[in-house]
Formats: C-alpha cells, structure tokens, sequence
C-alpha cells in the first residue's frame, strides 16, 4: 500500500510520540551501581534520584485516572518497607501517588490553556521510622497540547472604507485571528484565513489577513456599502481543523467623479418693480451625485443683460444659487432681463477630468411686473435756509414730486406733523412750497428737520416722504450776560490795583466772524472811589480796586453794576451786577470770614451761642409788652372816646360757659349793613371769623329782617362752598327783636335827640351803674352844660 507525501509524515509524527511517551512512562529512579567516593577531610555521597520530565496529554476524557509515570529507589527492595509521597502544586488534588509502588495518576480533566505544567516534590520515607531514605527531590509534569481551541477574531467585527473607483489589489483593511493552542507544538495553532462572502469584489490575503479590492471602477453612486465574511482555520487548513469568522463592512468613499448638472435648461421668475435692493429673486441649484467636499459648487453670472442688475451667491448648506437685487427695477424703463448662470465644482478631481467638464449652465429670465408707485421726489434732502427774523408766512422753499407710474398722477403735499409738532411750517399742498407759520428762534431750535408727504390724487395711500433740513439764520437778537454766577471777595487789606475778580461773557448768538465783547462800567458807577474795571480786549475784563482800608463793619458787600456790549449789528448791550463781599484774610490772601457780624461778638462768643442769646432777650421783651397790655386793659375808663369804636358784647346763654372766654364782640354797625363785604377764609377747620369794613349806614330797617337776611346769606354761602368741611359752622346771634318787652338795651341810638328811654332807675341799681345814670339819665343836659 502506498502511501502520499502528507500521509507518510503524518505517520511519522503518530511513531515518534508514541516512543516518547514509552520512554517518559517508563522512566525511573536508578541507584548508582558505583561505590561511594570519599574525599580526604570531607565526605561525599552520590545521589540515588535520576528524573526525567513527565507528560501528560490535556483534555483527557476517560473514566479511570490517567496514568502519568512511577517513581522508584533503589534502597526499595520490594518489602514493602519504602513509602512514597507527592507535594507540591497539584499533589493529592490533581495528581496522585501510590504510596507503595511510587504510581503517579491524574485524576482530574487537565487544560493546558489553563496552566501549562505542574512542579512537584518526591520523598521516599522508611515506613517504620517515617524517616527519608532518600533527599528530597522536584520534578515537573508538563501537559501535553491537542487541537481543542478555534481561531478567534478578538478585534471583530470590522468597518473600513475605501475610496470608489479604487484599482485592483487596493488594501483595505488586515483582520487577525488568535488561536489559543500551543504555537511550539504541531499545527494547531498555525491559522489560514480565507473569504466566505464579499466576492468577486474583494479578497483576503491566507497568511496575512489583508483585505483588497478585486474589481476595478467599483461606484459608490451605484452601491457604497458590502459586508464581508472572513474566516480564520488553524491546521493550516486542513480537514479536521477548527475555524472562526468575523464580519467586514466595507464603505466606499466619494470621489469628485460626478460634475453638476442643472436639472433645467431654463428658468423663468416674475418680480414686481416695487421689490427692495438685496431681496431674493430666485433660487437655483444644480444637481451634483458626489457628496461633502465633492459636492460643493460656485455659481456665476456669465453672460446677460442683467449683469449689473443681479448678483448670485451660493448658500453652503443647501449649494444653492441665490439670486438678489442690486439696483432698484423699474418696469417703465426695462420689463425683463436674461442671465446665463454657470454652476461648477469647486475642486475638481484631475483623474476624471477625461470624464468631460465638471461645470454646467443654464438660463434665467426675470420678468419685472409694473405696480403701482408712491411719488418720487427729485432730491432725497432738501436743504434750506432761513433767518430767525424772517416774517410770519415767507417763503422758505420748494419742493418737488411725480408718480413714477405711467398714469402720471396729481400730486398733493403735506406736512408730517411728527416732525414739526409745533407747526412752525406750512406747505402749498398744490406747489410744494414751503412758508413760515411762526416766529423762528434759532436759539431755540437752529435745525428743522421735516418730512414732507407727496401723495397721489387717485389713489392717496400711496405716499412718499420726502425730507427736508432747514437751518435758522442768526440774528443779533441776544444781549451778552455774565459767563457765571461770579463769587467775588476782597481782602480787608487789599491794595490799590489789585485784581480782584477776571469777568468774561457769554452770547446765545453765535455770529460768523464769533463774539467780541466790550467791557465798561456803567455811567453812575465810572466815578465810585472803590472799583475799576480794565477790558483785556480778549473777551475777559479785570476789576480792581482803587483804594485800601475796606472794613466790614463799615460796608460789608458791594454792588458793581458791569455794561457789555457785543459787536452784533446791531450790537445789544445789558447791565450785571457783580456782587464783591469784604472778608477777612489769612497772610496768604484766602478768605477766611465774610460776615460782617462777627467784629460784634465778644472774643471766645460763638454764632451759635449768640443766637442763643438774642432768642432770650426777644423772650423777656415779649412777656413784658404782654404784661404791660393786660394792665392797661384794667384801667381803662368805662367811658368810651367819641373817637373811638363803640361796641357791645353780645353773649350766648344758650350753654354753660367760661366766662369771659365765651364772649365774642361784633360791629352792630356793620350787622345793620345788608351789604356786607365778607372775606372767605381759607381755612375752613375753625370757627368762622367775620370781618367787617365800616362803610356809611344805610337807613335802619327793622333788626329781625336785617339778622335774618344776614345769617341767610351766610347760610347760601356755607352751602354752595365746594371747599367747606362736612360740617356747618354758623355763628348765633342772640338778638332781642322788636316784639321784646324790654326792647333794645344797646346804646347804638341811645344818644340819639327823639329818645324817650328814662334810664334814672339806674342811679338805684347802686353806685357801679351811677354813670350810666349820669350819661343817659334827664340830668345830662346839665352834666355837658
């Protein structure tokens, strides 16, 4: 029988490790044969252990434990009298011993995956004495490797991408399989790799595990995805080895091979003539089977007559063409325009150039739609000049506007009265011309700005605005005024010549060739013996004394009226006061006090102390005036003045009282006079006061109608008051009418020539009532005679 290459080496193999593990089971211990050598002084023993190293096959599945080797002395000599013993990694667990023949087993399933080998130590013992009759030594048991583990793709699975249009044999990615079999031992970790899915367009190295493209002109545009299958057998391939498989997913890349094409090969937009410049007309956009970076285009107006009219720009998110206004369209000047637009990659790849232009054009028309327009004006600004002192109703100017619109519209103008809210301007709504309405103030406003509104007749919301700049003319209509409040001291001790004060003005007018200002005193002061005043011909002027030995006692502020006058035409002038206050200086010059009061107070006396002091005093004055009145008051005499007033107490009984307290005096002259001048009060919180001007007495009419007409009119006048409280306050008058038994005790008309009142009974009433009997008894003829 014959046998192959392959089948023969195989066998070759099969023999070789069956001698060896003959040889390793039957290894043992040999005893040299040899006597002991001993050496001068020391002694040496020969060693009676020989190992060798054990195998054992991994993965072993049968059911009695696996024999491994024997070990053996030669002090045994069969009796039974030599024990053996096993320690070390793996004793009596894994690996067993028989004890009396030195049989070694394995009694567990071994992976040499797991661990690779075992150390161990052998010990001969005399049974008797449990002592060693041989050194204990080590030896190692290996585990023999099988083929039990497939290749495994660790890394998987893969993406990877290529670029399309790649040649043959482009790499593009390298997958690895690891097998975990001993590599030293056989072929079972030696690992093949082949395709399984992904043909005819890729293919994959068998020892090295590199992917690459096995087809030309592979287009993303057509599929841009595959999904490979590589697999991985060790044996280096051959029948009965394991094998494991990964997954590949392989992307093409784009490429610039596609130019822009534009779907159209015209386009067409209407636009009304009213669209604002730099609005949107349109959008184009060519189309382009790259994508990304390969994908992006540049358009431009190539040719047209609406170069100048349009522009395109292309929007990077979309890679759109936009295209905008640059000039306003007018229909009634053109009604269409044409553009041919040119639409091309950015970067172009130079290997498809062959392929034909990567560029394509197309053509727009853009037809502009009439509308109607608001008037147009024939300036954007109107500026305008006007003097402050031009009258009420002269005419500032002239503006002008047409309907851009075929129709021609009459035009009406107004002003936007927003922009002139107190109506300075008026306007011509036919002409367009413009007139004052109002005195102009260029100090108060020196530029107008106005808009003015042209509408047209036919169709008035249509509006257009035009705006005007009017600027006020100067006048010299404004007298020169002192530049700032001035704050002038003089020293006490000031020289003659002495500047005391720069003064300088300050114009609202503001002339062409700028102020010039004159400065002098005026005509009652040039002659005063303390001031002079100096022009610096600069604007400024200096004033300075003319004398020494200012005090303050004697005149402590000053008043030095100042003429100036501008060079206006014609020139206003105006007089200011300079107040100069005489203080009293430090060495230096600095002011240190300006109150004249301070030479009267007494050294150490502060302000505050004397203030204190004078509030006293006025306390004392006022509290003797006071006593002083009321002494008088008891000593007046109970006979009136003829030129003084006559009055009389009226009191009320009407509630209890406190006396004098309740006692209130009114003029019976001016309660008699139906016309009585009241004045209201303003307060309307306390009772009423009335007060009375004396005026000539009107014939006397009977007392009740004259209290009862004047307590109504107070009456009408309490009600109608807005501004009186919730509350009425009416003064009552006790009043003895004419139906009185007693009639009136007042002394009003007591003196008068036709009284028959006898009032002699009063000199009985006692000696306090004896001078009214005296005045208005029968004997005062004799008392005046």
């Amino acid at each position: 029988m014959k046998l192959g290459k392959v089948e023969f080496c195989h066998f070759l193999q099969l023999i070789a490790l069956f001698l060896c593990f003959s040889g390793m089971s039957q290894a043992e211990l040999s005893r040299s044969r040899s006597k002991p050598y001993f050496q001068a002084g020391r002694p040496r023993t020969k060693r009676s252990w020989v190992w060798n190293q054990f195998f054992v096959l991994e993965e072993y599945m049968g059911s009695d434990p696996l024999y491994v080797g024997k070990l053996h002395s030669d002090v045994d000599k069969g009796d039974g009298s030599i024990k053996y013993i096993l320690s070390g990694e793996g004793a009596s667990s894994i690996f067993i011993i028989d004890e009396n023949t030195g049989d070694i087993h394995a009694t567990k399933r071994l992976d040499r995956e797991e661990q690779a080998y075992y150390t161990l130590r052998a010990q001969a013992l005399d049974r008797l004495t449990n002592k060693p009759v041989e050194p204990e030594s080590e030896f190692v048991i290996k585990i023999q490797d099988i083929n039990d583990n497939e290749p495994k793709f660790l890394d998987g699975p893969y993406t990877a991408g290529v670029p399309e249009m790649s040649p043959v044999g482009t790499s593009v990615v390298q997958v690895t399989a690891t097998d975990a079999d001993d590599p030293t031992y056989g072929n079972s970790a030696r690992v093949v790799y082949s395709i399984l899915q992904g043909q005819p367009y890729f293919s994959v190295e068998p020892k090295t595990g590199v992917i690459k493209t096995a087809l030309p002109n592979m287009d993303r545009e057509a599929k841009d995805q595959y999904l490979l299958v590589i697999q991985a057998k060790d044996m280096v391939g051959q029948n009965g080895g394991l094998s494991g498989t990964t997954s590949v997913t392989v992307t093409l890349t784009d490429v610039n091979d596609n130019p822009p094409r534009f779907p159209r090969r015209s386009y067409q937009y209407n636009v009304p003539e009213s669209l604002p410049v730099a609005s949107v007309v349109a959008r184009i956009k060519a189309a382009d089977a790259d994508i990304g970076a390969n994908a992006e285009m540049e358009y431009k107006i190539v040719d047209g007559d609406g170069l100048g009219i349009f522009k395109i720009s292309v929007d990077r998110d979309t890679q759109e063409g936009i295209i905008t206004i640059q000039k306003d369209l007018d229909f009634e000047t053109k009604t269409s325009y044409t553009l041919r637009i040119e639409a091309a990659n950015k970067d172009a790849d130079p290997r498809f150039l062959s392929l034909g232009p990567f560029s394509d054009t197309t053509t727009v028309k853009i037809i502009v739609e009439d509308v109607d327009e608001p008037p147009v004006f024939s300036s954007p600004l109107y500026p305008m000049e006007v003097s402050e002192a031009t009258q009420v109703g002269n005419i500032i100017g002239t503006v002008a506007a047409h309907d851009p619109d075929s129709s021609n519209s009459p035009v009406r103008y107004s002003i936007d009265r927003n922009t002139d809210l107190e109506r300075y301007f008026n306007i011509d709504a036919n002409s367009g011309v413009i007139t004052t309405a109002k005195s102009l103030d260029r100090e108060t406003n020196a530029v107008h700005n106005i808009t003015v509104l042209a509408m047209e007749s036919q169709n008035p919301s249509q509006v257009g605005r035009g705006y005007v700049a009017i600027t006020i003319l100067d006048i010299n209509d404004n007298a020169p005024e002192f530049a700032m409040d001035y704050e002038t001291t003089l020293c006490e001790n000031a020289q003659p010549g002495q500047v005391i004060q720069k003064i300088s003005a300050v114009d609202k007018d503001e002339p062409s060739n700028g102020h010039q200002f004159y400065f002098s005193l005026t005509t009652d002061a040039t002659n005063n013996h303390n001031f002079s005043l100096k022009d610096n011909k600069d604007n400024t002027a200096s004033i300075l004394t003319r004398r020494t030995g200012f005090r303050r006692q004697d005149q402590s502020v000053y008043y030095l009226p100042v003429f100036i006058v501008d060079s206006g035409s014609p020139s206003l002038s105006s007089t200011n006061t300079l107040t100069i206050r005489v203080c009293d200086c430090d060495a230096d010059g600095v002011a240190q006090t300006c109150n004249a009061e301070a030479y009267v107070l007494p050294a150490g006396l502060s302000t505050g102390a004397l203030i204190a002091i004078l509030a006293c005093v006025l306390t004392l004055l006022v509290l003797i005036l006071l006593i002083i009145t009321m002494r008088r008051r008891k000593k007046e005499p109970l006979i009136f003045d003829e030129e003084r007033d006559i009055r009389e107490n009226i009191v009320r009984y009407d509630d209890e009282g406190g006396g004098e307290e309740d006692t209130e005096a009114f003029d019976m002259a001016a309660l008699r006079n139906l016309n009585v001048i009241r004045d209201t009060k303003a307060r309307r919180d306390v009772t009423p006061e009335m007060q009375f001007l004396s005026r000539p007495a009107f014939k006397s009419l009977p007392d009740n109608v004259i209290f009862r007409e004047f307590i109504w009119e107070r009456l009408k006048e309490a009600d109608v008051d807005p501004g009186a409280p919730p509350y009425d306050s009416l003064q009552t008058y006790a009043f003895e009418g004419n139906g009185s038994v007693a009639e009136s005790l007042s002394s009003l008309e007591s003196i008068s020539s036709n009284s028959d009142q006898n009032y002699d009974y009063l000199s009985d009433w006692g000696p306090r009532f004896k001078r009214l009997a005296d005045m208005y008894g029968t004997g005062q003829e004799s008392l005046y005679s």
